[in-house]
């Protein structure tokens, strides 16, 4: 697999699609690695016409692991106590890093598409490096205020999950997770199972998770420098996600100066093949008009 310098960190990444068409940059979410995209949603982009680029952020998957154990527990006391904690990196670095993949990859402009966490370093993609983008759609996403986005009990029993580090036990409890944030109805044992075995076999790093959460968690509020983003934008939220409340997809598509908002009713925290209509619609058509 290829991999970029990105600064201080290398990224695995992939392209699929004609070289020659537009560029379209897919950022994965907490813990997720280049595979949380499945192949047929990636082809249907590349079929459309998109030069599609996954890659692995930084902490998971093949791109560099930066070691050591956040203590996230601290972090929270502190946000609690009202003081800014540090963390090894925020989310401003993370979009660092996918504009430096871009630069090795020698494309100027490309939209993006962020899911999850990916939506918020996304955002911050088009804050810090705007020229960069030339369209934005952020998916189950926030802007990091603390007020909206909000994770339920059952968002939260996924999210602090430990996972045991031998293999059998790490894969049920993510199999486990991806139960907890399925959109009811639609929770494929076999798929999970699947993604789950290729995802620890790919590379575990549990610790690489926490830091990134360590990231989010440190890099604040977003909503005022939102109003600056003068890429088109699209926000797409299901309206039972227990992870990240609907209300951070809301205050996006509140902040943003020009966003088109979707609102998918019955999906959770999770890419079912049930609702691809109702979310690659939406997004071929933003793609084309931008």
């Amino acid at each position: 697999m290829p991999v970029a310098v990105a600064g201080a960190v290398e990224l695995a990444y992939e392209t699929h699609g004609d070289p020659g068409d537009p560029p379209l940059l897919l950022i994965a979410g907490l813990g997720q690695q280049l595979t949380m995209w499945p192949m047929p949603f990636v082809h249907t982009l590349a079929v459309a016409g998109y030069r599609v680029i996954r890659f692995d952020n930084r902490d998971v998957g093949l791109s560099t692991h930066l070691g050591g154990k956040l203590n996230l527990s601290e972090i929270a006391a502190a946000m609690r106590g009202g003081q800014t904690p540090e963390a090894p990196y925020t989310l401003g670095d993370m979009a660092a890093d996918a504009a430096g993949l871009l630069d090795h990859l020698g494309i100027e402009r490309t939209h993006v598409v962020g899911i999850s966490m990916g939506g918020a370093i996304a955002q911050e993609l088009a804050i810090h490096h705007g020229l960069r983008v030339r369209s934005m759609a952020c998916v189950m996403a926030t802007t990091g205020a603390a007020d909206v986005g909000q994770p339920n009990a059952t968002g939260n029993r996924a999210l602090f999950r430990a996972p045991p580090h031998e293999r059998a036990g790490a894969i049920a409890s993510m199999i486990e997770s991806a139960a907890l944030l399925a959109s009811p109805g639609h929770f494929d044992e076999r798929s999970a199972r699947h993604h789950a075995t290729m995802a620890y076999d790919r590379a575990f790093d549990p610790e690489g998770v926490g830091r990134q959460l360590g990231a989010i968690w440190v890099s604040g509020d977003r909503t005022v420098r939102l109003k600056e983003v003068v890429a088109p934008a699209l926000v797409i939220h299901g309206d039972a996600d227990p992870l990240i409340d609907v209300s951070g997809g809301r205050a996006i598509a509140v902040a943003l100066p020009a966003a088109n908002y979707v609102e998918i009713h019955g999906m959770a925290h999770d890419l079912p093949t049930a609702f691809w209509p109702e979310i690659l619609g939406p997004l071929l058509q933003h793609l084309a008009a931008a």
